[in-house]
Formats: C-alpha cells, structure tokens, sequence
C-alpha cells in the first residue's frame, strides 16, 4: 500500500480501497441502512442537519435539541446493527490496532449536503484515532486548526480514500465543504456515504 498523504497530521490514504472493494462495502452496508434507515438529526440550536445519518455498533452517535451524545438504540427504538466486517477490515488496515472500534456512524450527502467545521469528541477516550471512509461523490475535505478559527487546508477527497485522524489531529476541527454532486458512479443517483469509524464508548 502506498504510504498516506500527511496534511497537519491528518493521514489520508489515497485511493486506499479499489473500486470492487468499495462495491463490496457498499453492498455489507445495504442491510445495516434497512435495519436502521438513514435520519435528519435535529441541532441543538433548531433545524435539522443537510446529512442523513445512522450507525451501527453498540452505540450511535446522536444529535437533538437536547445535544450531541451516543445512544444505544435508533430513534425509531430497534438496536443499532453490527459493524460489519468489511468495514472493521478497513480500521485493521490502516491503523495495525487490535483494539476494534465500538461505532460507526453513517453520513448520506446528497446535493448540496454539507458539514461545518467540528471536533469529535463525544467519546470516552480521545486518544484513539478515527477513521473515515469516503465511498461515492467527491467531497471537499476542510481541515482548521485545535481552536475555531485561523487558516485552514483543503483536500479533495474521491471514492475509496481513507483519513486517520490521530494523535494532535485528533482534535483538531475539520468538515466537508461540498461534494461534487454526480463524480462518482458507485452510489445509485449520486451522492456520497462517510462511515466515521470510532472507538466510542
């Protein structure tokens, strides 16, 4: 595997899963997506977030007016599905930790969907890494600084691509400013799914 692109301590993977490996993520995620449908979660200050989301794992994360958390169940009460393996095999890959992640969450962009700059730090131990997994339309990748604010770096982000984020970059606040809706053809009518893989609880 060629070695990752470091961008403030941001690992990204470029083209980490050929396109026959994407196919087979997509086609383990299909059973997940019909047990727990994908959702707009509310923000705390109102309104709703342009992604849909859902998670597999033992918990989910969550957001409503009351905060950001992780719930142990799908808002419409079933069990969040198990992480399927050709996912976990992606965390194994790039990270060498025996240590699996407990929480996957599951982002749907479609058109015009975006995500604003943020921390991920509603888990219990903020020093294991994230792994995020893009699948689908590309997206553009912004990455700021530990506070808000400041200069950032952006990178577009394609089909296949894998980011780690560890160590000083665990913290460090990041989004997705757009896709490029229609770039891929690997998602049925476009689009891009995230899956955040995190050891969360």
């Amino acid at each position: 595997m060629l070695k990752p692109l470091n961008l403030r301590g941001f690992e990204i993977w470029k083209s980490c899963l050929d396109h026959p490996e994407q196919a087979v993520l997509l086609d383990a995620l299909r059973p997940v997506l019909k047990a727990a449908p994908l959702f707009s979660p509310e923000i705390p200050g109102g309104g709703r977030m342009s992604v849909r989301m859902t998670s597999a794992g033992r918990c989910g994360w969550y957001s409503d007016r009351r905060g950001y958390r992780y719930a142990e169940s799908h808002p419409s009460g079933v069990d969040w599905p198990a992480i399927p393996g050709e996912v976990l095999s992606v965390w194994d890959r790039v990270t060498g930790l025996e240590r699996r992640p407990d929480s996957c969450l599951i982002n749907h962009y479609g058109e015009g969907a975006r995500m604003g700059l943020h921390q991920d730090r509603d888990e219990a131990d903020l020093t294991w890494p994230v792994v995020s997994v893009s699948l689908g339309d590309d997206a553009l990748f912004r990455i700021g600084n530990a506070t808000r604010g400041g200069r950032t770096e952006s990178v577009w982000l394609e089909s296949g691509d894998v980011v780690v984020m560890g160590g000083p970059a665990r913290l460090t606040y990041h989004g997705i400013d757009r896709i490029r809706f229609g770039s891929s053809t690997l998602l049925p009518g476009g689009g891009r799914i995230n899956l955040t893989l995190r050891v969360a609880l």
